[in-house]
């Protein structure tokens, strides 16, 4: 390209009257790019001198053509981030595989991918950063492709080039597995709950026996003489089953099976770029044993289904926004045979909830050495509190109150043994002590949950956006320094 780098600069700075992130200034087929750096106006800026399929492309608010120099700025609109993604192959989604760290960094703001972004820089980590569910997507008032938009334009604001992941999350439908996979994500969770059978484990043994003799009988045959009178090893373990335990599991988790192999033929298998295929079964009553577990994946594994990591559920509780409750002996004791199953069948292990479940970081980077999925991106919402917290305390004095007020509604759609006793008044707090609100178990999973009905409410929205624009370095130093925190424990 003729025209210089700072030229470029000159001629972006000029036009629209802003500084523009340094990270953000790339090159892409005959074009200069960045993004301005000024809170009320985040616009693309491209400029060139030579014809140009993308600066054609791209939806301009104003352009201008100066001895034979083109400059066009854009908004950070959903139809750009298409044509950004399509045109700059880092700034679009890609597959983690099988043998990475990643990190579920979902964003419910669309504010913090750069945070994130400083926070594995050098961490040899893949970040998934859109990550939402439909239950997220309908609390926040977001779509997926909105939420992937919001990734696109953090990732090329961040200048970051080493991949990034986009995981439609805990997706249940066809509907909206075939609706992401149009949007181009990387990664799809298939949440398997409603096609386990969590009444199983309530029936006796003769109800058990009458219902698995209702299956049919060549399957019967062929699941009994694989896995009866024979023992599988994995790693230093051994997995083999009684009878009463193979008709259980089958009972439970048959529907399961056939649903994710169908997804997989069906859609993922015929997807045309890698995609990650994550299995989570962990959205039930009942613990995830590892002869569950093991069945469950071997039968897909002969099935010919590559999955990328599985989530089973574990002992304890991961309960939103606080750490493990349980027992860590017995959580290890546990992880180590689930960690052995993925590794005899090539897949990673996934946990669900990993927010601020610190205690059992080491563990988990002991037995998956650095293969694992951690989704830990619900709590990034409360350092964003925190920011509003240290700027402006008597907006949070009503955030915290509209969450207390609104917290059963809330509680509807998640587990927690929150109390709200255990919460203090804002009244009741001097002004310094305000924070310790998110120090405190009780406290982070009131404001924690109620995220979804807070951002609804249009006038408590109008004015945390605003201190959060006009505060956005503090609120990346505040992302870093909390994902920093599980990026240590899990040893990186």
């Amino acid at each position: 390209m003729a025209i210089k780098k700072e030229r470029a600069l000159e001629i972006m700075k000029k036009f629209t009257g802003c500084e523009i992130y340094p990270a953000s200034f790339t090159e892409a087929q005959d074009c200069f790019l960045a993004i301005t750096n000024r809170a009320d106006y985040k616009r693309l800026v491209c400029v060139t001198e030579k014809k140009s399929a993308l600066f054609n492309a791209l939806q301009a608010e104003r352009e201008q053509t100066q001895a034979g120099i083109q400059c066009k700025v854009a908004p950070l609109s959903g139809a750009n981030a298409e044509i950004v993604r399509r045109t700059i192959d880092w700034a679009a989604p890609s597959a983690c595989g099988r043998q990475a760290l990643s990190l579920g960094l979902g964003d419910r703001l669309g504010l913090i991918t750069p945070g994130h972004l400083q926070a594995v820089a050098g961490k040899n980590i893949k970040p998934v950063l859109a990550q939402q569910s439909v239950r997220e997507c309908t609390l926040t008032k977001r779509n997926f492709r909105g939420v992937l938009d919001a990734a696109t334009w953090g990732v090329l604001q961040a200048g970051y080039r080493d991949g990034y992941g986009a995981d439609g999350d805990h997706l249940k439908t066809e509907e909206e597995i075939a609706g992401v996979l149009m949007l181009g994500y990387s990664m799809i969770t298939l949440d398997c709950s409603e096609k386990i059978d969590n009444s199983i484990a309530e029936l006796s043994a003769e109800q058990v026996v009458a219902k698995y003799q209702a299956l049919p009988e060549d399957f019967r045959e062929k699941v009994e003489k694989y896995y009866l009178e024979q023992e599988f090893t994995v790693g230093e373990f051994t997995i083999s089953y009684t009878l009463e335990q193979l008709q259980r599991i089958v009972l439970t988790y048959a529907e399961a099976i056939v649903f994710a192999s169908y997804i997989y033929r069906t859609y993922l298998k015929r997807t045309p770029w890698p995609i990650d295929f994550e299995l989570s079964i962990d959205e039930t009553i009942t613990v995830t044993s590892p002869q569950d577990h093991f069945l469950v994946a071997n039968e897909l594994e002969r099935q010919e289904v590559k999955l990328t990591s599985v989530a089973p559920r574990f002992c304890g509780e991961f309960q939103k926004g606080v750490d493990y409750i349980g027992d860590l002996a017995q959580f290890e004791a546990e992880f180590k045979v689930h960690a052995a199953i993925a590794d005899k069948l090539g897949y990673r292990l996934s946990i669900h909830s990993g927010s601020d479940k610190l205690s059992v970081y080491p563990i988990i980077a002991k037995y998956t050495q650095g293969r694992v999925h951690v989704k830990t991106a619900g709590t990034n919402w409360l350092e964003g509190l925190r920011l509003i917290c240290r700027v402006d305390k008597k907006l949070f004095r009503e955030v915290v109150d509209f969450a207390r007020a609104h917290f059963q509604e809330a509680r509807a759609y998640y587990h927690v043994s929150t109390d709200l006793n255990k919460v203090p008044q804002t009244a009741d707090l001097a002004d310094a002590e305000l924070e310790t609100l998110l120090n405190i178990n009780d406290g982070r999973q009131m404001l924690h949950i109620t995220y979804g009905l807070i951002l609804s409410d249009a006038t408590l929205q109008e004015k945390l956006y605003a201190i959060w624009a006009a505060n956005e370095q503090l609120h990346y130093e505040l992302v870093v320094a909390h994902i920093g925190e599980h990026i240590q424990k899990l040893g990186r």
